[in-house]
């Protein structure tokens, strides 16, 4: 169903029930899905009791959507849920640019997992390694019969690779990888409970200790991969020509790519479009940021996730790519009401399909974050959102927010001790 519908630049002006009622039409979703999506359904304290340990309550963030986003040729409803104003906003000002050349394409590589195994106290762990290596077939048979469920739909181990660590603090020993396809899972339980199980025949094989037996979160086995091409044309607002926005851009990405202390804050751009998605579908941020600022210094030095540049008609392509280990099944995304209405907002059907949009709004994301950088700069659209949370951090109330957010942007002063000063000025 299409997300970008006539009269689609009022769905800002809307008001929640209107924006819940567009969204059941367009993508099909049920009444209690969207008092779900609303708040006024979803995740109990007595649902969170069973989730983690020493609850007290439950803690909400907003939950807006990212419009205009196609990603291979299928239109998708973004909820992004995010505390931090500008976001959805710029990710679905650059999908809409996007559109006009067919919208974000993206490709995943299986779902490979990487369990790793530390094996100590060896005499000789260049032959300890071999004897491994000898057994890789046995290994693998035996770890295949843990989860019959997952073999059953395809999944299961696929590799074992071993190498030697010859100097750490602590002296030489060995690592394991056993590499697992999980499917439409994360992985982790998988992952961790088929490690623990050849902990002891490894032990056996070498005549070493297993310590630690865990995943990886640098999931480079696992990989999403998004690219997208807009039109020179299309970059021009304001006095500010194609162009000249399309260069700015790509010497803002430059600076990225050169040094890492731009390129830090240039991926928490690119995350700042993944993560909020990430949580509102119940999956592992920590394990996602974890995997991509690793993934960005794979090669020995810290850089930019995204590559831009041109192509033979001077257009603006961008490509990202990032470990992305995400699931439809299992964990918090299984037991969370809100992760499985945001997974079938999207209408995704499997963890490749939600790693690919996943990595497609990064790559928007980054892209707004650059072409506000290079151009106006990022305070102009960031504070003029902003404002409206100041407002209410200064205690505006109804109608007054938005007159005093508009106030505050007019006096280019978005501070509370400012709002606060017009309140009482109002006030008298």
């Amino acid at each position: 169903m299409s997300t970008t519908p006539k009269n689609e630049e009022k769905f800002y002006q809307m008001t929640r029930d209107e924006r819940l009622d567009r969204l059941i039409d367009e993508t099909g979703i049920s009444v209690y899905d969207a008092k779900i999506l609303s708040g006024e359904a979803g995740l109990s304290a007595q649902d969170a009791e069973h989730m983690i340990e020493n609850v007290v309550g439950i803690f909400s963030l907003p939950l807006g959507i990212a419009r205009y986003f196609k990603v291979n040729g299928k239109d998708v409803s973004v909820p992004m849920a995010v505390e931090e104003p500008s976001i959805v906003a710029g990710a679905s000002y650059m999908a809409k640019l996007a559109a006009r050349t067919g919208g974000f394409f993206a490709h995943t590589t299986s779902p490979e997992m990487i369990g790793q195994m530390q094996i100590i106290n060896l005499d000789d762990p260049a032959s300890a390694r071999m004897k491994l290596l000898a057994e890789k077939d046995t290994l693998l048979e035996e770890v295949s019969q843990v989860d019959p469920l997952l073999t059953s739909l395809g999944g299961g181990p696929r590799d074992f690779e071993v190498r030697i660590i010859p100097d750490s603090p602590r002296g030489p020993f060995l690592v394991a990888h056993l590499i697992y396809d999980v499917r439409d899972a994360m992985g982790a339980n998988a992952v961790n409970t088929a490690v623990e199980r050849l902990a002891s025949r490894v032990e056996s094989i070498t005549g070493g200790k297993v310590l630690l037996r865990i995943l990886s979160n640098l999931a480079d086995r696992r990989l999403a991969r998004a690219w997208v091409t807009i039109r020179t044309d299309d970059l021009a607002f304001d006095d500010f020509s194609g162009p000249e926005v399309r260069d700015g851009i790509l010497d803002a990405w430059a600076f990225a790519a050169a040094d890492p202390y731009r390129a830090a804050t240039h991926n928490k751009g690119i995350m700042n479009g993944i993560d909020p998605i990430v949580i509102a579908t119940g999956n592992d941020w920590r394990a996602i940021e974890a995997g991509a600022h690793a993934y960005a210094a794979k090669d020995g030095r810290y850089t930019s996730l995204s590559i831009w540049g041109t192509n033979s008609e001077g257009d603006l392509v961008g490509t990202l790519e990032m470990p992305m280990a995400v699931g439809t099944v299992g964990g918090a995304t299984r037991v969370h009401p809100a992760a499985q209405a945001c997974l079938r907002l999207m209408g995704v059907k499997s963890a490749r399909e939600l790693a690919e949009v996943m990595v497609s709004v990064g790559l928007a994301q980054n892209l707004a974050a650059l072409r506000a950088l290079s151009t106006e700069g990022i305070q102009k659209g960031h504070m003029s959102l902003h404002a409206r949370q100041v407002a209410v951090a200064a205690g505006a109330k109804d109608d007054q927010i938005d007159k005093l957010a508009e106030r505050l942007v007019a006096d280019k002063i978005i501070r509370i001790d400012h709002a606060q000063s017009i309140l009482e000025e109002w006030s008298k």
